[in-house]
Order: C-alpha cells, then sequence, then structure tokens
C-alpha cells in the first residue's frame, strides 16, 4: 500500500471511531468525564491525523540539518593569543 493508501485507510477507522463515540454520548450523556475524554482524545487524533496528511503531501519538506562531530582533540593555543578573558579582560590591563 501506498502512503496514500493507508492514510485514507486512517482516516476511514477515525470517522467510525468518531460515529461511534457519537453514538456513546447520546447513550451516556456528554456530561460524564469519561466521555468528554474520549471525544477529546478523538478529536486530537483527527488534528494529528490532519498534520501528518500534510506532512506527507510536501515531499520537498527541509530536512534537519546534518549533524557536525567535534573532536575531542584539544583546540589550538594560537586561536586565544589575541583574545580577552571573559570577565578579566585584555591580559596586558589590569581588571577594574
Amino acid at each position: 500500500m501506498s502512503v496514500h493508501d493507508d492514510l485514507s485507510a486512517v482516516q476511514r477507522s477515525l470517522d467510525e471511531l468518531s460515529r461511534t463515540v457519537t453514538r456513546l454520548e447520546q447513550q451516556l450523556g456528554s456530561g460524564g468525564l469519561e466521555v468528554r475524554r474520549v471525544r477529546t482524545d478523538t478529536d486530537h487524533l483527527r488534528e494529528s491525523l490532519a498534520l501528518l496528511r500534510a506532512a506527507a503531501a510536501a515531499p520537498n519538506a527541509p530536512r534537519r540539518p546534518d549533524l557536525v562531530a567535534i573532536p575531542d582533540t584539544p583546540y589550538d593555543g594560537s586561536l586565544w593569543t589575541d583574545s580577552d578573558d571573559e570577565g578579566l579582560g585584555a591580559r596586558d590591563r589590569r581588571a577594574p
């Protein structure tokens, strides 16, 4: 099956779940905490499926950048020759 077919199958199942929850609400009443939680969870699933459909429809979605490996070897000391010590100022001057 393709992704589109799988998403359509999930949509059909979600529609059936929503219809069943509606029937339960009619039988049990919609005031109970348990029924409200099931309805809220069903609505969240519907929103999540919509986001998943949107992500699947955008084939050129930006990818995460590749990670850059930082070596464990120490830096070359010459990198710091003209630098200031944070909070202390330049090496040839007095700190305040």
